[in-house]
């Protein structure tokens, strides 16, 4: 029987929820309001940048804004969190809490997941008003968002707990950066000398905006076969690397 299956787990799962949440309220505002900048410094910034866009431009903007949110939660927010969880002790001591390790990180992995959502509506809204172009959403670019924003946690969980909490918070700052400016989120990968490329081919980042580009704009964007595979296989294997350096820190 896995760690879920019991009433009891789900039980403790909801409970571990509710304690990350209260852990995070005094914080919680202020990473809100953050979330809700990130998408329109994106769209604005690169707005002022580019100028007036053509369509085509402007929808890469409107739909990669909400994927550089959702990614910038996992891959910078979870790090810098779980790194300090882990100075302070905090993190030591939920261990030795009577919860299965599994319970305990999906926990952590819905906590962060939920509080990236506000980002990516706020974002829509605001690019869609900012470059007037009309998005058709379809019913699965929710589930799809949430594999997006676990996966992205997942990976930022296992930096952190892997890491030294020094470490993971210097390579939090370095990946954001990467993640605004060197790739095919807000523009298409074709721009990028080829071994870039062929890197994120294989890479999570460029299959997560194509899966959200097309769940927005579905007559426009399309998504490669190939991508929906990387992107569940990186989807599975971040949660397991979470999952073992958990166990491993244990």
């Amino acid at each position: 029987m896995t760690a879920l299956a019991a009433p009891a787990s789900w039980r403790q799962l909801g409970l571990m929820v509710q304690w990350q949440t209260r852990r995070q309220v005094r914080n919680l505002p202020l990473f809100l309001l953050i979330q809700l900048l990130i998408p329109v410094a994106t769209i604005v910034g690169f707005g002022l940048l580019i100028g007036h866009p053509d369509r085509a431009t402007a929808l890469y903007l409107v739909t990669g804004a909400p994927v550089i949110a959702l990614i910038s939660v996992g891959l910078v927010a979870t790090p810098q969190f779980v790194g300090q969880a882990r100075a302070e002790g905090s993190l030591d001591w939920m261990r030795t809490l009577p919860v299965p390790r599994e319970v305990f990180l999906l926990a952590d992995l819905v906590v962060w997941t939920v509080i990236a959502l506000p980002g990516v509506v706020f974002g829509l809204v605001v690019g869609a008003l900012r470059f007037d172009v009309e998005l058709a959403p379809v019913w699965w670019v929710v589930p799809v968002a949430l594999a997006v924003s676990l996966t992205a946690a997942a990976v930022g969980y296992a930096i952190a707990c892997v890491m030294s909490p020094v470490v993971a918070q210097l390579m939090s700052q370095v990946l954001v950066f990467v993640v605004l400016l060197f790739t095919p989120i807000s523009f298409p990968a074709d721009r990028m000398p080829q071994w870039a490329q062929e890197t994120h081919a294989w890479l999570p980042i460029e299959p997560m905006a194509q899966v959200i580009r097309a769940g927005l704009a579905p007559g426009d964007f399309t998504v490669p076969g190939r991508s929906w595979v990387v992107l569940a296989a990186w989807c599975a294997a971040s949660v397991l690397a979470a999952r073992w350096a958990l166990r491993r820190r244990g």
